[in-house]
């Protein structure tokens, strides 16, 4: 009985991973407003300094920087900014007059956007199905910023070394798709301890 509601846990989890989208909220504290990633991402571009939404539209399109990790589609773009002014998270900060289309409606971040953003970006990535996206994204960000991302390295790693042993004492107890499934899991979380040593540097 044991078995069939951990298989039931484990193949739930993988399907959320399936499902995942660019509206999954990602809370960082009881004292921090609950964003979408996307809304995350398109406040930490603010935070690298005054900018309108065509700006932040190309840095998270397909060909953006950011974008290449997760794209956030330009309509998601401008309801991020409506939400983030609401939230107090951004303001206004004039107009940009272009000769080549309409006037655009410039935007920078508050204090308390500065903070959320720097507090979000260091945070680790609680989910195995996150990596790929969230933390690439965050390292990304941190280097658009020229910010040491060593912190939230060590910090993931650390994570994921508890996460990877309890799967793998798991692997043992179990057969057929659900010893396929863990395994996956495992193994997965191992590639990222990989990973994540390669690009932290061994001390001297």
């Amino acid at each position: 009985m044991h078995a069939k509601q951990m298989s039931q846990r484990d193949k739930g989890t993988l399907l959320a991973g399936v499902l995942a989208s660019q509206y999954a909220v990602t809370m960082v504290s009881a004292q921090e407003p609950p964003l979408s990633r996307s809304e995350w991402i398109v406040l930490s571009v603010i935070c690298e300094g005054p900018t309108h939404g065509n700006a932040v539209s190309r840095a998270v399109g397909p060909d953006g920087e950011l974008g290449q990790i997760w794209h956030v589609q330009r309509g998601v773009v401008y309801r991020s900014l409506d939400r983030l002014l609401d939230l107090g998270l951004i303001r206004s900060a004039g107009q940009e007059f272009s000769h080549q289309g309409p006037v655009r409606m410039r935007v920078e971040a508050t204090d308390a956007g500065q903070e959320a953003a720097r507090s979000w970006q260091q945070q680790p990535v609680q989910h195995m199905r996150d990596i790929r996206s969230e933390l690439l994204v965050k390292l990304a960000l941190l280097n658009r910023s020229g910010i040491d991302p060593h912190d939230l390295l060590t910090a993931q790693r650390a994570q994921l070394l508890p996460i990877a042993d309890s799967l793998r004492d798991r692997i043992a107890a179990v057969t057929g798709f659900d010893r396929t499934l863990l395994l996956w899991r495992y193994e997965t979380a191992s590639a990222t301890i990989r990973f994540l040593d390669a690009l932290v540097p061994s001390p001297p």
